[in-house]
């Protein structure tokens, strides 16, 4: 028989209770979509509408995580009710300290940048002891933007000399003579989410300084071609559009002292079809290299809009 039941937070702030329920309650809604079960709060106190013991502990197990979060004076996101209900709902342990603890850099504002999932951990590790890392996985889960992040940080620490951005612009068939102005303005429309990370970290004035100054360098892939790069850091961005041989080519530039992060989607290939994606055909081929990292991200480490997540399941469903 199931009742009413009741989770009561002692000492919560109003702060805390604020940004654990959030801005015109949406935390609150997003719990009580993930269980399927009406929950309010007053008082400091949640009340769980027709709800047995199980479902009762694991929306304890949840709410404690996130008081957590609140009590570090840091905003409780949607995205952190969706992750900690994902976990709890596979009998995992809700732990954001490991999360936070890792913080990758810094916006322009000062916030601090960290991973937001276990596979963003992940990701985050391995480029931070791999000279080469592959990260494949889904719109939404932050490839491209920790990548630059990554990037941005070895920059400013003196890791790297320069950075290095690039992907395949296959919608132009890698032919863009065609396009008006110069090659920055001809790759530009392909690297926007690139280009978004860059002004997040550094602004736009100083990015377009870096820019000019060939600190950081926009090229289409068949530019890198004959190339050696030394003390870079280099992103191959939607390198699922690449061909075996191009991925060959640009694996092939790796300098002394520089790091190449390469992300894509294998859902998302726009190659001829018949033609095999090299980003597919690398995961194959380079598994068991030891100074080689190829991490597989899923819809758990989607970070976007909480609906994103259950597009990309009921795709993956029907394929």
């Amino acid at each position: 028989m199931s009742n009413n039941a009741t989770i009561k937070l002692e000492e919560i702030t109003n702060l805390e209770a604020m940004s654990l329920i959030g801005s015109e309650d949406k935390n609150l809604k997003v719990l009580s979509e993930c269980f399927g079960k009406k929950i309010s709060f007053r008082d400091n106190v949640f009340t769980i509408q027709d709800c047995d013991d199980v479902i009762r502990e694991q929306i304890h197990q949840v709410i404690y995580a996130l008081f957590e979060v609140a009590k570090r004076n840091r905003n409780v996101t949607e995205q952190d009710v969706i992750y900690a209900c994902r976990l709890v709902s596979k009998s995992e342990k809700v732990d954001f300290d490991e999360l936070s603890s890792v913080v990758i850099g810094r916006t322009l504002t000062g916030k601090a940048i960290a991973p937001k999932t276990r596979g963003q951990l992940r990701f985050v590790r391995a480029m931070e002891d791999l000279p080469v890392v592959f990260a494949i996985g889904p719109a939404g889960t932050g490839k491209t933007f920790l990548a630059v992040i990554k990037a941005v940080s070895a920059l400013k620490k003196g890791d790297v000399k320069r950075i290095v951005l690039t992907r395949p612009a296959v919608e132009a068939g890698e032919s863009l003579g065609f396009l008006p102005g110069d090659m920055k303005e001809k790759v530009d429309p392909y690297l926007t989410p690139l280009y978004d990370a860059l002004h997040d970290m550094l602004g736009v004035e100083q990015t377009d300084k870096l820019i000019e100054k060939g600190v950081i360098e926009i090229a289409p892939l068949a530019f890198m071609r004959g190339r050696t790069l030394d003390d870079s850091f280099v992103i191959l961005d939607e390198a699922q559009n690449t061909t075996p041989s191009q991925m060959k080519m640009f694996l092939t530039r790796l300098g002394f002292n520089s790091h190449m992060v390469i992300t894509g989607d294998v859902t998302q290939i726009d190659l001829k079809y018949g033609t095999k994606s090299g980003l597919t055909d690398a995961a194959e081929l380079l598994t068991g290299i030891g100074e080689i990292g190829i991490l597989h991200l899923t819809s758990d480490d989607v970070v976007r809009h909480p609906l994103v997540q259950k597009i990309i399941e009921r795709y993956s469903e029907r394929t």
